[in-house]
Parts: structure tokens; sequence; C-alpha cells
């Protein structure tokens, strides 16, 4: 009983600093209420995300920004075709003491941080792009045989244009399934722009503030894996990410005809997180069916790929995604 009060009290003090935390943010990155909460979302469940839109919408300012109101310390890496791995991980160095001696020092690259924005990262090649793959899994970073630890908490928001574009590299598959979502980052609705261009044009710009600590954003990570989760809801979890699949028996046929490759058990544990993360943004005690509906497209978009023959008739995966997430809900609610 102790602990239940306990959980509710934490979620209820929490849901307060979300709200200033939220306002703080719209305060500059102007409408998309959807694209915040997702952004927040990740951070809240200790993750990482995946913001992928056109030049000139406000990622990186979105990235700054919450940098600010989440108190991290962050740095910036502008990915270009000739950055190396060693630009973002650091390097060692060969030094000379004031008494003649020589060693080899460990120069930090702008990984070791809290809060890592990496931007435009498919201009950058693949083997760059993977300088991110043990960081973003296990915290650490592996430099001429030593083992770095990266202070907690640590993400990296990553931006990224169209695959359309010119001069971009897709971004291999087992680094995007360490993106705990995908923010899709559209173009902003008539009212919105030029509520844009109000707040951007003058004199002065609105500012954001503080809301968290690294120690508090850290609590509510904990307080977040502690909220519970209904037999219900993680039934339907596990049959929305298995009907992805298309090998698996209970893929529906359109699956199987049009899905390559499905989630894995990442995109299960993502959803897991995500729901909470949904509930806890909109002051709610627990996850229900809704927020699994909800945080599949953002969960799963970037955890599976069309095959040929779906691509050449135009099929489009968000689409899919949410005629069968439908689907398994409603077969749910019936059952």
């Amino acid at each position: 009983m102790d602990d239940t009060a306990d959980l509710l009290a934490g979620i209820e003090a929490l849901e307060d600093k979300l709200a200033q935390a939220r306002a703080s943010i719209t305060r500059r990155f102007i409408g998309q209420e959807r694209v915040v909460d997702l952004a927040l979302s990740a951070l809240l469940c200790g993750g990482h995300g995946l913001l992928i839109g056109l030049p000139g919408l406000g990622k990186t300012r979105l990235v700054e920004t919450l940098a600010t109101v989440m108190g991290l310390a962050s740095n910036r890496v502008q990915f270009t075709p000739d950055l190396m791995p060693a630009d973002i991980l650091g390097s060692e160095v060969l030094e000379t003491g004031s008494d003649g001696t020589r060693a080899f020092k460990f120069i930090p690259g702008p990984i070791f941080c809290q809060l890592l924005m990496a931007d435009e990262i498919n201009r950058a090649s693949p083997r760059t792009q993977s300088a991110l793959l043990q960081a973003m899994q296990e915290r650490k970073v592996s430099v001429a045989g030593e083992d770095r630890p990266l202070h907690p908490p640590f993400h990296v928001l990553a931006t990224q244009n169209p695959i359309e574009q010119e001069g971009t590299y897709p971004l291999p598959e087992a680094q995007l399934d360490r993106f705990l979502v995908q923010i899709d980052v559209p173009y902003p609705d008539r009212d919105t722009e030029r509520a844009i261009l109000l707040a951007t044009t003058g004199v002065a710009e609105e500012e954001s503030h503080e809301v968290f600590t690294p120690a508090e954003l850290m609590e509510a990570q904990t307080l977040l894996r502690r909220m519970p989760v209904g037999e219900a809801v993680m039934e339907r979890i596990i049959d929305l990410v298995r009907a992805f699949r298309p090998e698996d028996p209970s893929a529906p046929d359109r699956v199987r005809e049009a899905v390559a490759w499905g989630p894995g058990p990442r995109a299960a544990q993502a959803l897991m997180l995500t729901v909470r993360a949904r509930a806890m943004l909109q002051g709610r005690l627990a996850p229900d069916a809704d927020d699994v509906a909800a945080m599949a497209q953002p969960v799963l978009v970037h955890r599976m790929a069309l095959n040929f023959a779906a691509r050449a008739r135009g099929d489009d995966l968000n689409t899919l995604i949410a005629d069968v997430a439908a689907g398994v809900t409603s077969t749910a609610s019936a059952a």
C-alpha cells in the first residue's frame, strides 16, 4: 500500500513539472504538440529519438530547447560526408610532459555529454553513423582498447533529412532499431505558421527556461518504469508487434504480402515504455489500449520495411501500420 501511495504521489507531482516543461518548449517550438510529446516521451523513457523532416521545420530548434528545459549538458555534431568516428568519440594524442616524458592522453569527443544532437545524421557515411551504436545501447564507448562510460543520463536526438534527398545515406537497420521512436516533423498548419511568423520575426523571441535537472529526469525515468501496465495492454502490445512479422502465424495476409522484415523484441520493449510515457504526459496513472494504438507508428515505422513488390505498388508503411493496428485493437476488444 505504501509503494502504491508513493507511486501515485510521485506521478501527480511529476504531472505539474511535465506541464511546465511542455509549456516552456512550446514557447519556442510553436504548435505540433504531438512532436513535442514524442520527444519528451523519448527522454522520459531513457531512450533516443530520430526526428525526420525537411530542412527548416524546427528540428534543431526543438532539440536545443529540450536540452535547456530538461537541464541537460548538450553537444551538437553536424554530420557531414567527411566526418570520422574519432570526431564523435574522441581520440588519444601523444603528449609531452614538462619533464620530457611522453604519454598518450585521451581527448573526449562531443559524445561525452547528456544530450547529443546528431544533426542531419544521414549525411555521414555508414562507418561514421556506426560510431554511435555502442554508445546508444551500452552507454559507453571503446577507444584504444579501453571502455569509457558515458555519464547518465545519456540521450541521442538525431535529425534526418528524407532519404530521397541527394547526398544522404540510409541508416543501418541495427542503428535504427536503437532509436526508441521515430518522430516525423510535418509542415505546420496555417494557424501555426502564422503564429511562428509573429513569434520569430520581431525584435525579441520567447526564451525557454530550465524545468528539470538531470537528477530529476532520472527520477522520472525510474518512476515511469514503476507505472503498472495491465495484462490486457501487455497482450495487445505483443499481438501488435507479432502481427507485423510476415513469418508469424498471426500476421494478416496484407502484412505477409507487403512486409520484407518486421520488428523484433526491442519494439515490444519500446511500446511498453512509451505507452507509459503517453499516459504520464496526459496525467493518467496507467496506460490503456488507446495508448498502444497511438504509439504504434512512431515505435514501429523505422523497425520494419516494405518488400520490393509493395514499394512498386506504391504502398505506404504508415497506412499499413495504422490499418493493422486498428485491426489488432478491434479484435482484442471483441475478444
